[in-house]
């Protein structure tokens, strides 16, 4: 029996902060029920970029400020598109 683990090479992701993958997880629950879900793959990645940009403006006027519409924090928002952005660019490689 090898006793070794091989993992090196991967990535950690024990150490991603629990709340980032939570927010991003209930900004997608919002979308999944205001759209239907995974419907964010069907939207061009300039839109999340437009996105992005306004709630981080809104984000760096008050870091406490939420979105009126879903009445979650901008930085959860901001989280979310820039997890999009992110798997869109994986999606490229």
């Amino acid at each position: 029996m090898n006793t070794y683990k091989y993992d090196q090479e991967k990535p950690r992701l024990d150490l991603v902060p629990p709340a980032i993958i939570e927010s991003v997880g209930i900004i997608c629950d919002y979308g999944a029920k205001k759209y239907e879900e995974n419907s964010w793959k069907k939207v061009e990645p300039k839109r999340y970029k437009a996105a992005m940009m306004r709630h981080l403006v809104e984000y760096l006027r008050d870091e406490n400020s939420v979105d009126e519409e879903s009445g979650y924090p901008h930085l959860w928002h901001l989280a979310c598109n820039v997890a999009f952005l992110c798997e869109f660019m994986e999606v490229r490689k």
